[in-house]
């Protein structure tokens, strides 16, 4: 297991930039002081965060990474990522208290991703949460993932609510609406697979190797976007769902009709991450159409996950928000794929609002399913049988 991320407080911005403060943080009569901890994939990953007068302050920061274990697969294998959580979280966690210099009687809570996830790496985290919670005599806090990326851009930037989001990486894609803590409306998803599963799964039948979304961006960047005529699927639709296995069945198709040579490899890559982006720059354009932020306010839309580290991505949504009028924010690109900061902030900002009283949610389970839009994620057909996927 490799360490990917080992930041002491003196190594990294403590006063990070923030939004304005909104009501329930102006009402903050303390500092809170939150231990984050993140085992939903196949990152180890824990946290100390302070939160006081809506100034996030990251005291530590620690991500320890799965890649070579699961490098041989070519994905992440379940029982593998449970084992390796299950050998390292103690560590991990002893690591950011370390770091951070204080102890755990010094905490206000202990906040840890509760699902969507792999559920044998979110019991690991939720567990050795819920241990340090009843032994410091501390609350606990159940944390969406999603959400954990849904406010990851409050972490690093003046990015204040409401704001039109786009959740994308290996396990979801979505757009949502958030006007505010917990507050969350979806608008549309992909129906099959997700963007960065898409990337993985092209680079997986390229012979690039894992993981492969860097591994396709790099390529694409000395090929050719237009030497492949691939599909843009759902376009000539109305909406904001989306799909992408169309898109990975013709690059396997395309990958069959000639030796893959060096610069074939890049127009494929080139090409594939074209496709993408025009369909996230094409459903980013109808979302922003239609998203109104409210009287005085300004237009920001999030991209935040795993694929928000994808430069061409980026490029392709900032210039559509520049269209608008509008914004593009993102998470500092170490807090785009998973981490422990953006769940110590979930928990935080939960703590500051009121939300969590006593003990918490020590009494939760674990959830191998949980939309961030529960409400409308229901009234879906897909949802009950699963066909969106863990993350949905």
């Amino acid at each position: 297991m490799r360490l990917v991320a080992l930041m002491h407080p003196t190594q990294m911005p403590c006063d990070l930039p923030n939004p304005p403060v909104p009501a329930y943080m102006a009402r903050m009569t303390r500092a809170l002081t939150i231990l984050g901890i993140e085992s939903s994939c196949d990152e180890t990953a824990a946290a100390v965060l302070r939160l006081e007068d809506g100034k996030v302050t990251l005291l530590a920061d620690v991500i320890h990474t799965q890649l070579e274990e699961h490098a041989p697969y070519q994905g992440v294998v379940p029982e593998i990522a449970a084992r390796a959580h299950a050998e390292i979280a103690d560590k991990t966690v002893a690591a950011a208290m370390r770091d951070a210099g204080i102890s755990y009687a010094d905490l206000d809570g202990v906040a840890a991703t509760s699902g969507p996830g792999l559920i044998g790496g979110v019991l690991v985290g939720m567990m050795t949460g819920k241990a340090i919670a009843q032994a410091a005599g501390k609350p606990f806090i159940a944390v969406n993932h999603l959400e954990g990326h849904a406010l990851s851009p409050r972490l690093g930037g003046d990015c204040a609510f409401p704001y039109l989001l786009l959740l994308v990486s290996g396990g979801h894609c979505q757009f949502l609406e958030v006007r505010g803590l917990g507050q969350y409306k979806r608008l549309g998803s992909t129906i099959d697979d997700a963007v960065g599963e898409a990337f993985d799964k092209t680079a997986k039948l390229l012979g690039l190797g894992f993981p492969g979304g860097p591994a396709v961006e790099r390529l694409a960047k000395a090929g050719d976007p237009e030497a492949f005529d691939f599909p843009r699927p759902l376009m000539n639709r109305p909406g904001l769902d989306m799909s992408f296995a169309g898109l990975k069945t013709a690059v396997a198709r395309a990958a069959a009709e000639a030796p893959l040579t060096e610069e074939r490899l890049a127009d494929l890559c080139a090409s594939f991450q074209a496709a993408v982006c025009d369909v996230l720059a094409g459903k980013a354009r109808r979302a922003l159409e239609a998203f109104d932020p409210g009287e005085g306010e300004s237009l920001r839309f999030v991209v935040a996950g795993g694929v928000a580290s994808n430069q061409a991505i980026r490029a392709a949504l900032e210039a559509e928000a520049k269209d608008f009028g509008g914004e593009l924010f993102a998470p500092p690109l170490r807090h785009c794929t998973d981490n422990a900061a953006m769940i110590a902030l979930v928990g935080a900002e939960r703590m500051a609002a009121g939300e969590i009283k006593g003990i918490g949610d020590l009494g939760a389970g674990a959830r191998p399913r949980w939309p961030l839009d529960e409400a409308s994620a229901t009234l879906d057909p897909a949802y009950a049988t699963g066909l969106k996927g863990a993350k949905a």
